[in-house]
């Protein structure tokens, strides 16, 4: 079978929702990691055959065609198309999915898939939100989905909560989880563990511009005092802000080659795709579903746990990787090793890949073999990825 080969991996450091990207137009701030993976690899942009944009609030700035958008502010030439996808917070993870499926098929040999949100400049659920303000239409659900699932809507807020009860973790086990997040993120970013990956971008700050190279909401001054005084995001519940993943702007990028192009090019690929799962399961409590997914996805690739050597579980909410966890059995050392979004944020349809450069990185930081990343996503769905460093 012909083989998927990531050539490189680059992400923007995020920016906090109104903080350091605020300025930046989403289509331009897509535009910064394709150039960065562009002039890092030396490919011949006319080469690409195609881009594949993860984006979830696919409205105003994000909208009218927008990975189109993105490549044509890029310094890709007009001839290379594009498209926009939603598989909500695993939207950027699929489209490294559909990139390594069109080269494996062979019917393209050069994809660059990645991800865009501002989530300062297109709030989160803005697509729905504007259209019952102007009462046009109703929720994206009909009454037929909802009275067959028995809810009002579905929600993230409720299926984490759900997860914590269903697992019987406490406010303060989240917590505790929230802080270790913080503190990894902010030890990898003090060690520069995050620099092979992050793409430098200039804002404006009080003082001039500046280059932008850091993760924004890292809080190195977080304690379990400070996380305890959080309010819970929903009336008694267990979960708050600070076991939440943050509202976060960011893009992500990777180049995946076929072996053909790898030879043609002369590229030094960083990495192979090695094995690739999606599926769906329970709406309601919608965020559980990367468990099965992800012995589905080692049943299939006929690895075990203790093959893998890192893993990337994302931290929607705290109970997510500590449910993966608790129910995989997995080495809580392998977990997420330079925190996660719960530190570094979380822009949605830029995930996917900005936490595949950081794994694809990591292994080849610590001289490790195999990762594995899954994304729970709106809907119940969930994508595993393991990818092999080489």
């Amino acid at each position: 079978m012909t083989q998927a080969y990531i050539v490189d991996a680059v992400r923007t450091a995020t920016g906090r929702r109104k903080g350091a990207l605020a300025g930046w137009h989403p289509a331009d701030l897509g535009a910064a990691s394709i150039d960065a993976l562009l002039d890092r690899t030396g490919i011949d942009p006319a080469a690409v055959d195609d881009f594949i944009c993860g984006c979830v609030t696919q409205g105003g700035e994000q909208s009218f065609a927008f990975g189109r958008n993105v490549v044509l502010a890029s310094k890709l030439p007009e001839s290379v198309p594009a498209v926009t996808i939603d598989r909500q917070c695993g939207s950027a993870q699929q489209a490294v999915h559909f990139a390594a499926q069109a080269v494996i098929s062979g019917t393209q040999d050069l994809v660059i898939a990645g991800g865009v949100e501002s989530m300062t400049r297109v709030p989160m659920l803005t697509n729905m939100s504007l259209y019952l303000q102007a009462g046009i239409g109703g929720l994206p659900w009909s009454e037929r989905t909802l009275k067959k699932y028995g809810v009002a809507e579905f929600s993230q807020f409720t299926g984490a909560e759900m997860m914590a009860e269903k697992y019987g973790f406490s406010r303060e086990e989240m917590d505790a989880y929230g802080l270790e997040s913080h503190r990894r993120a902010a030890a990898a970013s003090e060690a520069g563990a995050f620099d092979a990956e992050i793409v430098p971008l200039t804002v404006e700050t009080e003082d001039g511009p500046s280059l932008h190279l850091r993760d924004e909401g890292i809080r190195l001054d977080a304690t379990l005092e400070s996380m305890a005084g959080v309010k819970p995001i929903n009336e008694g519940g267990r979960l708050t802000a600070a076991t939440a993943s943050q509202i976060a702007d960011g893009s992500a990028a990777l180049l995946i080659a076929s072996e053909r192009a790898v030879k043609a090019h002369g590229l030094g690929p960083i990495a192979r795709v090695h094995h690739l799962t999606v599926t769906g399961g329970d709406p309601v409590i919608m965020l559980e579903e990367p468990i099965r997914a992800t012995r589905i996805a080692l049943e299939r690739a006929g690895m075990s746990l203790n093959d893998i050597d890192l893993f990337e579980v994302n931290e929607a909410f705290a109970s997510v990787p500590m449910a993966w966890l608790k129910a995989m059995g997995a080495d809580p050392a392998k977990l997420n090793v330079n925190g996660g979004a719960i530190a570094t944020g979380h822009p949605l349809g830029a995930n996917g890949a900005k936490l595949m450069a950081t794994l694809v990185h990591s292994l080849r930081a610590r001289g490790k073999r195999y990762g594995l990343q899954t994304m729970c996503e709106g809907g119940g769905m969930a994508n595993v990825t393991i990818v092999e460093a080489l």
